[in-house]
């Protein structure tokens, strides 16, 4: 590495004079590979005089400029060329190169979680050019993000210097055929193992899988491939490329196939890290084709180890790794909550008055949820115990309006914004801009009537029962001592603000929660389980372990998004206590009860204590925080799962705005319904 040192700081061919005097075949193995790695650091890095020049525009790169001129300084003297040459010839000789076509790039194990081991082991080791794998010293010959480019950028009259340069050191095309058959073997042999395995292959179309057999036939068309090319038969090749890259067609239709079925099936990560790893196994293999059988094969060589560099440089990441596989999970997640939150959405009047009705349901089981939670604080427990029972409460309560089917105007947010998220794919148009704000009218609308239809009961309930309760036992339920901490507690002069925020994330963690639990439950098929599990069905019978099977379908998202939910409402803040962080919740519906049970505590006087309206008027922030935060977090998960930017923003602003002043009423009121019109005679 001193005399790539030394160019850093001086400038000219004395360096590279220096780098062809040392080019020694006779060395050892790691010395050779340490001279490559030089003579590659001194091509990429500039010397003090080229640093500081600015390049002017369309000029070639300068590891292009340098290789000029280190062919120039080659072809002027034979004898530097011929030591060069060796060198190469020496090192191709005595290094293993099929696994540079067969493993770079790809993972040891079908596996994301080892992988993601093996990246992180990239990046804390130094690697070492004492090794006679050609894939690892790869690594180092090109450790440079840019190296691709230049290697792109490379013309025709180059190209064909440098292949004269490597005809010299690797005379005749079977030195470089017989490793890259190798690897073409190899890489045709993980296909087929791929192909044929139970998690894919359950998955794949069965359609694809029939005759030709794609992936039981290619290691067969592959070994013949090789026998026709070796014996340089071009009437047995060329029929023989054709059925390979056929069956390599088929392959890929199939490993293709594989999302579509992901509905059915469900998401795993490391199913469709072993697709991806497969569909880059059968580009490699292509490539690789079009090497071996190409006339001039040096552009095709050239693309190959572009795109060798492209790969190193994308296994060096591991935020690419898992920003790319987890992209997939958080799609399907979104679109499994996408399909709940459709059911949160109104369009029309009657479905308005239906959320109404349902939401004031909802707020009427959250009158008791109040009641319950003042009794577990009246118990003073641990903070872990009232912690795990103020959220068993709340779970309880939420399950139970799911049941009902009534709803909490919160849990709406973060279900509906997967849903409106899919509206996206097509705002491109007028038509589907339009068709975006309609949603939102529609979304804003619902969430109006939801929170309407909760503390429009919630708060007379309870009130109603502290009065009962005053009248019948001369006391209330909720004393004033607990009155007096509400109204400390929840005013707007405190860091009530904060609490709703902090909540609204707690409201969209449950949505994730949800998607995820219900691709768990449908990725091990356990409503097939239940309705044909021969233990299931002798107890439950035929039939009911079939409704059975339906039912928990169709409700294990909300039945994990209202356990999840009600749990962290509880549990997280005391968790958090342990660790000196003082965050609670604030819950819009929660709040309204517990300061409608101060009120009847402390009578008509609370009307008159400024601490009392505090609190009521952090009752629209409160609510508009829970909202805003679970929907906007939930809406931003959703687009980035869907790798959609949004470079359409400006016009759905600018259509949303316009619909809100030409027709506000329609973002807070269902549409009247049309007159019908009279048939003309």
């Amino acid at each position: 590495m001193r005399a790539a040192a030394r160019d850093r700081n001086s400038g000219g061919s004395w360096d590279l004079t220096a780098l062809l005097n040392a080019a020694d075949p006779r060395a050892e193995l790691a010395a050779r590979n340490l001279w490559l790695v030089r003579l590659l650091e001194w091509l990429r890095h500039p010397a003090a005089r080229e640093a500081d020049e600015t390049p002017a525009e369309g000029a070639r790169p300068l590891p292009l400029l340098r290789l000029t001129h280190l062919l120039n300084m080659l072809e002027r003297n034979p004898e530097a060329a011929t030591r060069f040459a060796a060198v190469l010839g020496s090192v191709w000789q005595d290094m293993r190169a099929e696994g540079l076509f067969a493993d770079v790039g790809f993972a040891p194990r079908m596996a994301l979680w080892s992988e993601a081991l093996h990246r992180l082991r990239l990046r804390l080791l130094p690697d070492t050019v004492d090794t006679r794998e050609l894939g690892e010293l790869f690594d180092l010959l090109f450790p440079d993000p840019q190296d691709a480019a230049w290697l792109n950028a490379m013309d025709e009259a180059l190209l064909a210097r440098l292949g004269t340069l490597f005809d010299q050191a690797l005379p005749g095309t079977g030195i470089w055929r017989r490793p890259m058959l190798s690897g073409l073997t190899m890489l045709t042999g993980a296909v087929h193992a791929a192909g044929l395995s139970g998690p894919l292959r359950l998955r794949m179309e069965e359609g694809l899988l029939g005759a030709p057999q794609p992936f039981a036939q290619l290691p067969g068309a592959t070994e013949r491939f090789g026998e026709a090319l070796l014996a340089d038969d071009p009437e047995a090749l060329a029929p023989a490329l054709r059925y390979l890259r056929a069956l390599l067609d088929h392959c890929r239709l199939a490993a293709e196939s594989v999302p579509r079925h992901l509905e059915e099936f469900g998401v795993s990560v490391d199913i469709m890290f072993e697709v991806e790893q497969l569909l880059e196994r059968l580009r490699r293999i292509e490539m690789l084709l079009d090497c071996l059988v190409s006339e001039q094969p040096q552009r095709e060589l050239l693309r190959l180890t572009s795109s060798l560099v492209d790969v190193v440089q994308a296994r060096r990441s591991l935020r690419t790794l898992f920003a790319r596989h987890y992209s997939l999970l958080a799609r399907k997640v979104a679109e499994r909550s996408a399909e709940t939150g459709e059911h949160y959405i109104t369009r029309n009047a009657a479905e308005y008055r239906d959320m109404l009705r349902r939401a004031a349901g909802g707020g009427l089981v959250i009158a008791g949820t109040t009641f319950v939670k003042f009794a577990v604080m009246a118990l003073s427990l641990g903070a872990f115990w009232a912690g795990f029972w103020a959220g068993a409460n709340y779970a309880l309560s939420f399950v139970l309006i799911q049941l009902l089917h009534w709803t909490v105007a919160t849990k709406q947010p973060a279900m509906t914004a997967p849903a409106m998220a899919a509206k996206l794919d097509h705002v491109a148009d007028e038509p589907g801009r339009e068709d975006f704000v309609d949603e939102v009218a529609h979304l804003l609308r619902s969430q109006m009537a939801g929170i309407v239809g909760n503390l429009a009961v919630v708060a007379p309930v309870v009130l109603a029962v502290q009065l009962l309760c005053a009248l019948l036992f001369g006391q209330t339920l909720v004393g004033p001592q607990q009155a007096e901490y509400v109204l400390h507690s929840m005013t707007l002069l405190g860091p009530t603000l904060l609490f709703a925020a902090f909540t609204g994330v707690l409201l969209f963690a449950s949505s994730l929660i949800a998607g995820w639990v219900e691709n768990w439950f449908v990725f091990h098929r356990l409503d097939a389980a239940i309705a044909w599990n021969p233990r299931i069905v002798a107890r439950l019978g035929a039939q009911r372990a079939q409704r059975w099977a339906q039912w928990w379908r169709g409700n294990i998202s909300g039945l994990a998004a209202n356990v999840s939910l009600g749990l962290m409402l509880g549990l997280v803040p005391a968790l958090l206590g342990f660790f000196a962080l003082p965050l609670e919740v604030r819950h819009v519906t929660l709040s309204t009860g517990q300061i409608a049970a101060a009120a009847g505590a402390l009578g008509w006087e609370v009307l008159r204590r400024p601490e009392f309206w505090w609190c009521v008027a952090a009752i629209p922030f409160t609510g508009l925080l829970n909202l805003s935060v679970s929907f906007l977090l939930a809406f931003k998960v959703a687009l980035q799962s869907r790798g959609l930017k949004l470079a359409e923003r400006d016009r759905l602003r600018a259509a949303i705005w316009r619909r809100l002043r030409e027709n506000p009423r329609r973002f807070f009121l269902p549409p009247r319904p049309e007159a019908p019109t009279e048939p003309k005679a």
